[in-house]
């Protein structure tokens, strides 16, 4: 059986994104992958949309997602790093990945943050395959 996952951030813009595209693309046979933001925001950043194309992720028809977007229970729930106060959201695990937001910055922060996330990501497969989460 899946679990469900929710990757959450503030604007559901970057990080968030990339880490649902790569929970799809390599682990879709144990996660069932979900992302949103705590608030509202017009668009994926392109050069997440960009970098995540460089490294064969489509992320192209994705748009920034709210809270009441998602499932409203969670298996995982995982925060990006935001320094903010999430709102409750009801899961069996929830962790934070502190992750370090590459917005404003050059494609190689884009580039860098998209390989954390994908170690992250597999790091997290491995768990719940071995019933640690």
């Amino acid at each position: 059986m899946k679990k469900i996952v929710g990757f959450i951030c503030v604007h559901n813009s970057c990080r968030s994104q990339m880490a649902e595209g790569w929970a799809k693309k390599i682990g879709s046979d144990v996660l069932e992958a979900y992302s949103a933001g705590t608030e509202d925001y017009p668009e994926v950043k392109p050069l997440a949309v960009e970098v995540m194309e460089e490294a064969g992720v489509d992320m192209s028809s994705h748009k920034p997602k709210l809270l009441g977007d998602i499932p409203e229970e969670l298996d995982i729930l995982i925060t990006m790093g935001c320094n903010v106060a999430c709102p409750y959201v009801p899961c069996k695990h929830r962790e934070d990945w502190g992750l370090t937001d590459p917005s404003g910055g050059p494609v190689e922060s884009y580039r860098e943050t998209s390989e954390l996330i994908k170690h992250k990501v597999e790091e997290l497969i491995q768990r719940i395959k071995h019933n640690e989460i």
